[in-house]
């Protein structure tokens, strides 16, 4: 009798502590939500985290604000992530930059880029295009680079800064294929697109949302696409990979994240919620489709993956660009 009550007592137990797993979740939001990000207001990741806030306070029947910390390649907005409590009510509109190119460029980040996050979904993802001015003569990568071969150093390329996807594609480039493409470096991406259809520099890179435009108008041109696959709306565009340069791959992706320790059914609830927010047709296509991008809807293992697979290629560019960390 008295083994059996001991029997019950624990099962009773096991069965509070069961009914407790969950709980976090079901009650999840109590309060409003707030998500960072490391951009002003005004650019495609501000716009597409601002549309999921309005979708997740419409859902959750909780305010979810929109909280900018601009500057410093997103370490403002990473550090305020990775000190804040991890509950679920902070959360972070990440990109890959904060976890790949910001460690090669920086000594002392203030967090820890494996350790200070738990990832929640990764939701859209544009590659880059290897942009010239149309007065380059070449129309293929491997034009280009028999152009260069012909001119060495005649040709430059602008960048937004050490580490930017522009400085990793020309000098893996300079390495891999013996070029010698010159660098200018400018502040910011806007500024370097000037320059481009002006032609103070001959080449720089931008996705279909940056330089879409300007593709369409004939004002900048495309030579290759640093992919593994085409793009869907730019199809004519071959790949880096199919023209034999598959070391040249340039990316940018837009994800969610929390501070690391935040409760696992939390984090697996926002990720459903969000996953189903970007999947909608109509919201796709206003906010992903079209600035250019590509909807991903990752789940948090899948994104932990995608940075597994891709931190090496960072890696192996950086040390081909010769970026030292400051």
């Amino acid at each position: 009798m008295e083994g059996t009550l001991v029997t019950r007592v624990w099962m009773g137990l096991f069965a509070l502590f069961v009914a407790a797993l969950p709980v976090a979740a079901q009650t999840y939001p109590d309060r409003p939500v707030k998500i960072v990000l490391g951009v002003p207001p005004g650019g495609g990741l501000d716009v597409l985290v601002r549309g999921i806030a309005a979708e997740l306070s419409t859902r959750w029947g909780q305010s979810v604000v929109v909280d900018n910390k601009p500057g410093a390649s997103g370490l403002i907005a990473a550090e305020s992530i990775a000190k804040a409590a991890p509950d679920g009510y902070s959360l972070f509109a990440t990109t890959d930059q904060i976890y790949m190119g910001n460690r090669f460029v920086f000594k002392n980040l203030p967090y820890d880029p494996d350790k200070s996050f738990a990832n929640i979904t990764v939701m859209a993802r544009a590659e880059q295009f290897l942009l010239a001015h149309p007065d380059v003569p070449a129309k293929t990568l491997p034009e280009l680079i028999a152009a260069d071969k012909k001119a060495p150093g005649k040709l430059a390329y602008g960048s937004w800064g050490d580490g930017s996807p522009p400085q990793l594609v020309y000098e893996t480039l300079n390495k891999s294929a013996g070029t010698r493409f010159l660098h200018v470096p400018y502040k910011g991406v806007a500024p370097v697109l000037n320059a481009l259809t002006g032609n103070e520099v001959q080449l720089s890179v931008g996705s279909s949302g940056v330089a879409g435009g300007l593709l369409r108008s004939g004002k900048v041109k495309a030579l290759a696409l640093a992919a593994r696959q085409r793009s869907p709306l730019f199809p004519d565009v071959p790949t880096t990979t199919e023209m034999g340069h598959p070391e040249i791959l340039s990316f940018i992706w837009f994800g969610l994240a929390a501070p690391a320790g935040t409760p696992k059914d939390i984090i697996d609830k926002i990720s459903g919620d969000v996953r189903e927010i970007v999947k909608q047709p109509a919201f796709g296509e206003r906010f992903i489709a079209t600035p250019g991008w590509t909807t991903i809807a990752a789940t948090p293992a899948e994104t932990d993956a995608l940075i597994r697979s891709e931190l090496p290629i960072i890696r192996e560019m950086s040390t081909a660009a010769g970026i030292k960390p400051q």
